[in-house]
Parts: C-alpha cells; structure tokens; sequence
C-alpha cells in the first residue's frame, strides 16, 4: 500500500514537471515572437520625426536644405528638421553614429566614405548609402583683386582657409594643391567655415579661401558687395590631371558676372548628393525621394534648375538606398555609368 502511494506522488510530481516545462516553452516563445515582431516592425516603422544635416549658414547646403525639410515634413508627414554642420564629412560620420537621418554629401567624400580613404583612412563607413544627386558644387578659390594671388602655385606662404573641419572642401584643397605639387605645409591653413573665410578675406585676416559650393555662394555675394573679388583659376592641364587621378571631379567655370568678374574663370566642381541610413525602410525612402524629386517646382533656391529627376543618379558611384531605387526604377531612371 505504502509502494502505490509513493509512485502515485511521483506520478503526480513528474505530470507537474512537465506542466511547468510546457509553461516556460511557451513564455520563451511567446518572447521569442514579441521579439521577431519587434525587429520586424523597426525595420518598418515610419518616425515622427528626422534630422537632415546640411552645412555652414552661410554655404548653399543650409538654405535648400531648409526648403528641401519643409518638402519632406508635407509631403510625407513626417516632421523634418534642417540642421547647420561642419557639412560633408561630418555628415557621413553623424549618419553613421545615428545622429541624423539624412544629410548632405559631396560626392566625392562619400565615395571616400565607402572605401576607407582620405578622411575614412582605416575606417570605411558602410551602414550611409545614397538617396540621389542634386547640383555641381563649384570649387572656388577666392581672394581678392589686389591679393596679388592669381594662381593656385601663388598661395604658397599665404594664409588661406581650406574649409572647416571635417568638410569635403578640406579634401579637395588637399587635392587641388597635390596636383599642383604642393600641400597644406606649403600654406598657412586655416580652418574656418564659409562666413568666417569671406569675413577674414574682407578683414585682412587670411589672402584666400577655398569654398566649395554652388554658385553664387552667399557668403563670396556678400564679400563682393565690400571689395573686388577675384576666383583664382585652375589651369587646363591642371583640370585634366585631377580629372584623371580623381574621376569624380569634373571641368567647371566660374561665369563672368559672378561676384562681378569680368572673365570665365575655369576651375573644377564635384556634386552635392543626398545620403540616408539604413536604418530608414525601403517606404520611409522612398516616400522622401518622391517628395523631392516631383516637387523640384517647388524649391525658390537658384540651384533648383539642376535638381531634376532626370540627373539624380549623376555622379553617383556608391549603392543607392532601396527606397530610392525603388521610386527611380518606376521613374525609368538609370545611371548613365
């Protein structure tokens, strides 16, 4: 009798057992699933709100960017902030960090980005793709007419601002200077943004800036409302040379009548792009890219006349986002390389 009832408790301990191990399985399933469901829904969750970089106030980037945000934020319904920034090096960085969304790139210094180089020396960026291109961004060397600067080989010894740190213009001064034997221990390099360079070339401060931006740039507008400015040239074996080692440079000029030149004056220009994170879903982008690129009519800024749909993926050599392949896809647009 006493044998029946101990295998009666062990029957009734072991039934037990097997009905807590089924519970626990279920709870660790029931997370496992609210798990899976939340990876699933971050991927597809459309934010309240996103942060575009731009660059300095006084540069291009920072005023379309503006109109660009207040696009977005009504077209897609989410509320988009533009942002001032040390622009594009920086930029990339802060995508990657998570500290923006969207931002404004050259495309030169994106490709940078990708492959580790220059700026990203050791540390290329991978989690940062392109939304689509917008403008040539004109390099421009400005001083002024009696600076006796008439050539780049003439700001050897010369204070001259190569842009502000963590800027692409930094990386097409380097560049510019290579190609003309020379670096930024041939000059007396000062980092400052547009407004603090035009502002020391007007205070006697530096002899020149390079500025990296389209024209006109607000900033070189309102120097030459104070003094005669004058944009040092890039000779045409010099163009062809950088064009050669850098590709993503192409043959630019700056016209007569900007700044109230008198003469053309050839020089080089890169393109501003739009980059995004990864982050952002194949909808959030491609809702942002259809807000800009069919609302281009929209935008007062004088650098809308490039912007189309047609040329987006213009100098673009990095991968685009899904979200924007998607919207060009339906838009037949190609890349013409």
């Amino acid at each position: 009798m006493k044998q029946k009832k101990w295998l009666w408790l062990i029957s009734i301990l072991f039934g037990f057992t097997l009905f807590l191990a089924a519970c626990g399985g279920n709870d660790e399933g029931e997370k496992a699933n609210a798990n899976n469901k939340g990876d699933n829904e971050k991927t597809t969750e459309k934010p309240e709100f996103l942060s575009m970089l731009t660059g300095g106030t006084s540069g291009t980037y920072y005023p379309l960017g503006g109109e660009m945000a207040n696009i977005i934020s009504k077209e897609t319904g989410i509320q988009t902030d533009a942002q001032s920034s040390n622009a594009s090096a920086d930029n990339v960085v802060a995508l990657r960090d998570g500290d923006a969304q969207i931002a404004f790139v050259q495309t030169d210094v994106m490709s940078n980005a990708v492959e580790g180089i220059n700026t990203f020396e050791g540390d290329p960026i991978d989690n940062v793709v392109a939304l689509g291109s917008l403008y040539p961004e004109t390099i421009q060397i400005v001083t002024t007419k009696d600076s006796g600067i008439n050539s780049v080989k003439d700001l050897a010894g010369k204070s001259v601002s190569v842009g502000a740190p963590g800027s692409g213009t930094y990386v097409n001064a380097e560049q510019i200077l290579e190609i003309h034997d020379m670096s930024m221990d041939d000059i007396k390099a000062q980092n400052l943004d547009f407004g603090e360079s035009t502002g020391g070339i007007q205070d006697g401060n530096i002899d020149a800036a390079f500025i990296t931006a389209g024209t006109p740039t607000g900033a070189v507008e309102g120097l030459a409302a104070q003094v005669d400015v004058s944009i040092v040239p890039i000779e045409q074996d010099k163009v062809d040379a950088l064009i050669e080692k850098y590709p993503y440079y192409a043959s630019d000029t700056v016209k007569a009548g900007t700044y109230d030149i008198k003469n053309d004056v050839p020089t080089v220009a890169v393109l501003a792009m739009l980059a995004v994170t990864t982050d952002l879903s194949e909808d959030v982008v491609y809702d942002i890219t259809k807000a800009i690129y069919d609302n281009t009519d929209k935008i007062s800024h004088d650098k809308s006349e490039y912007i189309t749909k047609e040329s987006a993926l213009e100098g673009i050599g990095v991968d685009l986002h899904p979200g924007a392949k998607k919207y060009f896809d339906e838009e037949g647009v190609s890349s013409s390389e």
